[in-house]
């Protein structure tokens, strides 16, 4: 008979047997050490690198905002020179197209020329002239006629000569302007790019511009600050332009001009201290845009950007500059900051990216950005890189 041998080993448990039970004591222990790793979780996420970044100050957002302004206006500068190749290279192709369309014509011309001369030979040609004289009825009359063919000769091998450098020369413009289409084309396309640039600076500038409230984007403008306000794509109509200006003047930077109307008399002073009657006439011209918007790309007359404003205003004197900032600054003599007078254009920031008109007394007048009209502002208010005097 066996005998059953039970065994002695205890049975092995879970280390949370205990907690997982079905008594009331079993429950209530298993629901403290629930929440208490729940609230350790938490706590860790609120302390480490799962805590909320904290909302960007005024200020901060201010300076990010003036910094995607600055990177739009170097875009800007390098689509205006961009658009200026562009146009530059189109009128080339155009007049180079007209040329081997021209040239091309006299070729054709020549082509024909000679082959009426061929097919004269060919008529005339075939039997040697030592014969041709002996056959002839009136030799004298045979040798008048060859010297006239002689002469013939030579003018078929001048046609001849004229034809080769006519096909040469339609060769040389043709192959110019195949070379001048492939730079308009990788110029657009750099038009292109930097058109895509610029909107999206202003869209980021626009959507931080979005974040803050009507007392904070006032408070951002400050006395004789930029005037950073709503509404970045810089299409605001220029009434709203002279209402912004009116209405904020710039801390008294306007010099008594107030929604556009009559001559500052800041202006009278600034012409009559002018240089010359061509930078008087600018700086006339600079003060009657006053109020008008910022619109990137733009030359007036009812919006510009900032080298437009000084392109427009130095025209009005009879000076043609070119159209950006890092072309006018080459535009005449480099002047030195303690000799400023007003016309001079002054420019800022290393990489030559803005521009404003000198009118005296430490000022200018400049178109800021979208949002800011044309306006009169410290050129401190900027790193001021140099200065130059059309010429």
């Amino acid at each position: 008979m066996t005998a059953t041998v039970a065994s002695h080993r205890k049975p092995r448990q879970h280390p949370l047997a205990s907690l997982t039970g079905g008594s009331r004591t079993a429950r209530t222990v298993r629901t403290a050490a629930t929440l208490a790793l729940a609230g350790a979780a938490t706590a860790t996420v609120l302390d480490g690198t799962g805590q909320a970044a904290p909302r960007p100050t005024p200020a901060q957002v201010k300076g990010r905002i003036d910094a995607l302004y600055q990177e739009a206006e170097v875009a800007t500068q390098s689509y205006n020179g961009a658009k200026e190749a562009a146009g530059t290279a189109r009128r080339e192709l155009t007049r180079l197209q007209d040329e081997a369309a021209r040239r091309t014509q006299k070729l054709n011309t020549a082509r024909t020329e000679l082959g009426a001369l061929a097919a004269s030979q060919y008529r005339s040609g075939g039997v040697d002239p030592t014969v041709r004289l002996l056959l002839s009825a009136d030799p004298q009359r045979y040798l008048d006629g060859a010297a006239v063919l002689e002469r013939t000769g030579s003018h078929q091998a001048t046609a001849v000569a004229g034809y080769a450098r006519r096909l040469g020369s339609v060769r040389q413009v043709r192959q110019r302007a195949e070379e001048t289409a492939e730079r308009l084309a990788a110029t657009e396309a750099t038009l292109k790019k930097q058109r895509v640039t610029v909107v999206h600076k202003l869209d980021a500038a626009e959507q931080l511009l979005n974040r803050l409230t009507a007392e904070q984007r006032k408070r951002m403008a400050g006395p004789g600050g930029d005037g950073v306000s709503h509404g970045g794509d810089g299409k605001e109509a220029a009434g709203r332009g002279r209402a912004d200006r009116g209405a904020h003047g710039d801390d008294g930077l306007l010099d008594g001009v107030a929604h556009g109307a009559g001559i500052a008399p800041g202006e009278r002073g600034a012409a009559a201290s002018a240089p010359n009657p061509r930078a008087a006439r600018a700086v006339s011209f600079a003060y009657a845009a006053l109020g008008k918007p910022y619109v990137w790309g733009a030359t007036g007359p009812s919006a510009y950007d900032c080298s437009g404003l000084t392109q427009a205003a130095w025209k009005s004197g009879g000076v043609a500059l070119p159209r950006t900032t890092y072309t006018q600054i080459s535009s005449g003599p480099r002047v030195d900051r303690s000799q400023l007078a007003p016309g001079d254009l002054v420019f800022f920031y290393s990489g030559i990216s803005h521009v404003g008109l000198y009118i005296g007394d430490g000022k200018m007048i400049h178109a800021p950005h979208p949002g800011a009209p044309v306006r009169i502002a410290p050129i401190d208010q900027m790193p001021f890189a140099a200065a130059t005097r059309p010429a």
